[in-house]
C-alpha cells in the first residue's frame, strides 16, 4: 500500500490586493500555515509523501522571504517528503526561483523540474512541469514513458482537460484546457493528480483535481481540501479521501426576499455559526423585492454583524424596492418637497430604461431619505 497526499495551487505570496491590510495579512499567514496542515494530514492518513501539482508559489519572482520560509516550513516537517512541480504561475521560466529552491532546499524536498520519472520507493511519479505560463500543448503526453515492471505509476500534471465543461465546472483558474481527459488510461497510470483548478473535482476514479488547500476566492463552494490517496498495488483502483485543510472560509449567502419576509430573520438564519465568523470572509447577495423600511433594516443588520467577520461584503443591487403608500407617506405626509423628491427617486429606482447603477443610486438615496425622516442612521 502506497499512501500520499495530493495537493496543488497553494499560491504562496498571493497579494490579495482587493482586501485591507489586516485581511491580507491573515490570508497570507493562512496560506503559509497550510504547509503544516498538509503535513498533519499526511501523518493522520499514514502517508509519508506530499505531492504538490504546481503553483506552490503565486509568482515567478516571489519575495526571498516567501521562498525561504516555505522551505523552512517543509524542513521542519522532516518526516514528510515534499515533491514540488512547477505550475503555470511558478513555471520553469522562473529560473531564478527554481535555482534558489535547488540551492536552499532541505533533504526532504524533491523538485520535479523535468519529465523524468521520480522513484519514491516502489512508486514512480511521472511529472509534467509547466515550461511557461501558457505552454500551449499537452505536457502530460510524456507520461507514457516506461518504469520498472510492477511499479506504481503516479502522474502529476497542471492544466485543464479538453471536456472540462462537460463535468459541470466553472471557468479555469489558469491556462485553457489542453490535457487529454483519458491521459491516465493512455499512459498506464494508477493515479493522475492534477492542479490548476482551485476547486476539488473527481474526473474519473483515478484522475482528480485536488483543489487548493487554502481557498482564495468565493468561486468554489467548498473549503480548502487536499486528497489522501492510497493504492494497494499496480493496477488497483486508488482509494481517495477528501481531507479538509483550509483555515479561512470564503462563504457566500444568497437571500431570496419578498415584501412579506422578515429580512433580518432570513439573514440571521443564513449566517454561519458565531464561533467560525472570525475566520470567515462572507459575501451576502440578495434578490427579490423589499419595502423601503425592510431594506433599511437589512442594511442596518449587515452593518451590525459585519465586525463579527474577517471581512463582510454585500451586493444588494438585484433587490427591487417595493414602494407603497405607507413608505412614501412616512417620508412626508403633507405632500411637500420631500414627498416630491421621494416620488421622483422611487420612479427612477424602478425605471427599467435606466442602468442598474443609476437605479441603485436612486434606491440608495430613497432609503437614506427615509432614514433621515425616520431619525435613523443611514
Amino acid at each position: 500500500m502506497f499512501r500520499f497526499i495530493h495537493t496543488s495551487d497553494l499560491h504562496l505570496g498571493k497579494p490579495f490586493g482587493r482586501h485591507g491590510e489586516d485581511v491580507r495579512g491573515r490570508l497570507r499567514q493562512a496560506r503559509h500555515g497550510a504547509l503544516n496542515r498538509l503535513a498533519q494530514a499526511a501523518r493522520a492518513q499514514g502517508a509519508g509523501v506530499v505531492l504538490l501539482a504546481g503553483d506552490t508559489f503565486d509568482q515567478q519572482t516571489p519575495a526571498p522571504a516567501i521562498t525561504r520560509q516555505a522551505l523552512n516550513a517543509m524542513a521542519q516537517e522532516h518526516d514528510i517528503r515534499w515533491v514540488l512541480m512547477p505550475g503555470n504561475h511558478d513555471s520553469l521560466a522562473a529560473t531564478e526561483l527554481w535555482q534558489t529552491i535547488e540551492r536552499d532546499k532541505p533533504d526532504n524536498v524533491i523538485t520535479a523540474l523535468t519529465n523524468a520519472p521520480l522513484d519514491l520507493g516502489g512508486a514512480y511519479v511521472l511529472p509534467a512541469p509547466c515550461t511557461t505560463r501558457n505552454p500551449g500543448r499537452d505536457l502530460t503526453q510524456e507520461m507514457a514513458q516506461p518504469t520498472p515492471q510492477g511499479a506504481l505509476r503516479i502522474g502529476l500534471g497542471h492544466g485543464g482537460i479538453h471536456d472540462f465543461a462537460s463535468l459541470g465546472s466553472v471557468a479555469a483558474d489558469g491556462p485553457s484546457g489542453t490535457i487529454a481527459p483519458d491521459r491516465a488510461t493512455q499512459a498506464g497510470l494508477d493515479y493522475l493528480g492534477l492542479g490548476d483548478w482551485h476547486g476539488q473535482i473527481k474526473v474519473t476514479a483515478n484522475t482528480w483535481y485536488s483543489g487548493t488547500p487554502e481557498p482564495d476566492s468565493f468561486k468554489h463552494a467548498h473549503g480548502g481540501t487536499a486528497l489522501a490517496v492510497s493504492i494497494a498495488g499496480a493496477g488497483a483502483q486508488p482509494e481517495v479521501t477528501i481531507v479538509p485543510t483550509g483555515e479561512i472560509a470564503w462563504q457566500r449567502i444568497a437571500l431570496e426576499l419578498t415584501p412579506l419576509d422578515d429580512c433580518n430573520a432570513a439573514l440571521s438564519e443564513a449566517l454561519p455559526a458565531l464561533a467560525t465568523r472570525r475566520d470567515t470572509l462572507l459575501q451576502v447577495t440578495a434578490q427579490g423585492r423589499l419595502g423601503v423600511q425592510q431594506m433599511q433594516h437589512l442594511r442596518r443588520a449587515l452593518v451590525q454583524v459585519g465586525p463579527d467577520f474577517l471581512s463582510l461584503s454585500q451586493d444588494l443591487d438585484a433587490v427591487l424596492l417595493a414602494h407603497d403608500a405607507t413608505d412614501l407617506e412616512a417620508i412626508d405626509p403633507s405632500g411637500g418637497a420631500l414627498r416630491h423628491a421621494a416620488d421622483a427617486l422611487s420612479a427612477k429606482a424602478q425605471d427599467g430604461d435606466l442602468s442598474a447603477a443609476d437605479r441603485r443610486v436612486a434606491a440608495t438615496a430613497l432609503a437614506q431619505l427615509f432614514s433621515f425622516v425616520a431619525g435613523e442612521d443611514a
